[in-house]
């Protein structure tokens, strides 16, 4: 779907000098000084083949959840803030959406309701303790906004269509307010009518201000929903590409020169 861009002229959003070291062999890098801006109310794009560094970079900048020896700065608003442990990020008002929402993004035998408060559990809770009339009128809320289709909130998670999953994983988020939100594979194994529910939910992300860091492995979803494209290739950024230049052309003309230099 189409969307009028509203984004703002200041950077609100920056990962600089970003490297990571590959866990698993020594001296080789997963990420190796990546540099990236997102504007209030811009959907930037990672393009790059398997093995790019997309998801590594998502994953080291969300907690350190990929890579060792972790170096850079992430700077929100032009302030350097600390996104070194999952808390810290979500305390920062930084979301990830992973790619494998199945393992690492809902708890399948727990209910919608579980699910969608579990990354806020101060918003349902009081004195430590949970407020169920809270959670469910929260959860409710969701359902709706984002069209969940089940017959209620108590419905097991594991139950639903990769679709429905999928706007769960988005509300859990969405509930904790973030200003930055980044959508590892947000479509994948959905179907059509729903992934236009998606793309519709993220375009309303960015009208609202936030700024959005959208990860896919299908090239023209990438290219249809962003405004602006980084190409990475083996833990590097080897491009940037306006809407305009956004090619698919382009961008693996971005990732073979890159190859021809030996990197």
């Amino acid at each position: 779907p189409k969307r009028e861009a509203n984004i703002g002229k200041e950077v609100a959003f920056e990962i600089r000098d970003w490297s990571a070291d590959n866990p698993l062999i020594e001296g080789k890098k997963l990420l190796d000084h990546v540099n990236i801006k997102v504007h209030k109310g811009e959907i930037v794009g990672l393009a790059g083949l398997m093995g790019a560094g997309r998801t590594e970079l998502a994953m080291s900048v969300f907690g350190g959840l990929c890579g060792k020896n972790i170096t850079g700065k992430v700077f929100k608003d032009g302030v350097e803030i600390d996104t070194g442990t999952v808390q810290k990020a979500i305390a920062n008002k930084i979301a990830y959406v992973t790619e494998d929402r199945k393992t690492a993004g809902l708890i399948l035998m727990d209910d919608i309701r579980t699910n969608i408060t579990l990354s806020s559990l101060g918003k349902v809770s009081s004195r430590s303790v949970l407020d169920p009339d809270r959670e469910t009128q929260l959860a409710e809320e969701y359902r709706e906004k984002l069209n969940i289709k089940s017959r209620s909130v108590f419905q097991k998670a594991g139950s639903l269509s990769g679709g429905n999953q999928q706007k769960v994983v988005l509300s859990k988020w969405i509930l904790t307010e973030p200003d930055v939100l980044i959508l590892d594979e947000p479509t994948r194994g959905i179907d059509v009518g729903a992934k236009y529910e998606i793309y519709t939910i993220i375009n309303q992300l960015a009208s609202e201000g936030k700024c959005v860091i959208m990860i896919s492995s299908e090239l023209p979803e990438v290219l249809g929903i962003s405004d602006r494209v980084y190409v990475l290739n083996e833990g590097r950024v080897v491009g940037e590409l306006t809407k305009e230049e956004a090619k698919a052309e382009t961008v693996m003309q971005c990732i073979m020169a890159n190859k021809r230099l030996g990197a």
